[in-house]
């Protein structure tokens, strides 16, 4: 597992927009028409920058798995990050949804648990390389890294099969939310 560069970008994107298609979480806040494909990407290269000015982006050695690593603490508002938001707004969410998106990001942040968190946003394997232990890899060194910072490593997840994959990685469930949808909150302490 490296550290994923500039240069990795496209590669994650590809990674993650093809692992979130049909994933109801992402498909909740991105203008569903015929350029959903294209929201995707737009929604993955956001948070590929937000997270590589705030975090970390992970990339396995293989390039075929990627992580999206946010650090709450020590992300700030910038002008340069309210120009992102508002191009992902534009290019991802729409006008119409951004209310919704706000208030889901708002009540995610309300319950998520207290002191430094490693927040891990989007975790993919790309869909051909799935099953062959690539995923779980990368998230043993996530954690890893999360508890070499004494972080408490949280995420969300609303697809239902990913749920026993992260309570065997030690997660679990704290919290699920409605949003027409379930969201399972989940954290894994140091």
């Amino acid at each position: 597992m490296t550290q994923a560069n500039k240069g990795d970008k496209n590669r994650v994107v590809d990674i993650l927009s093809k692992s979130f298609i049909d994933n109801k979480s992402v498909n909740y806040i991105i203008r569903q028409d015929t350029k959903k494909e294209q929201h995707i990407r737009a929604l993955m290269a956001y948070s590929f920058d937000i997270c590589h000015l705030f975090g970390t982006v992970f990339l396995t050695d293989d390039k075929m798995g990627c992580a999206l690593i946010l650090l709450p603490d020590k992300k700030k508002t910038t002008l340069t990050s309210i120009l992102m938001d508002i191009k992902l707004a534009i290019s991802a969410i729409g006008l119409l949804n951004i209310k919704r998106a706000m208030t889901r990001e708002s009540a995610i942040k309300k319950i998520h648990p207290n002191g430094l968190l490693y927040y891990l946003w989007f975790i993919g394997v790309d869909p051909e390389q799935q099953g062959k232990g690539i995923g779980s890899e990368l998230l043993n060194k996530i954690i890893e890294e999360g508890i070499s910072q004494k972080r408490t490593i949280c995420l969300e997840t609303s697809t239902l099969k990913n749920i026993p994959w992260y309570e065997k990685h030690g997660f679990k469930i704290y919290k699920e939310m409605e949003f027409g949808y379930t969201l399972f909150c989940m954290k894994r302490e140091q």
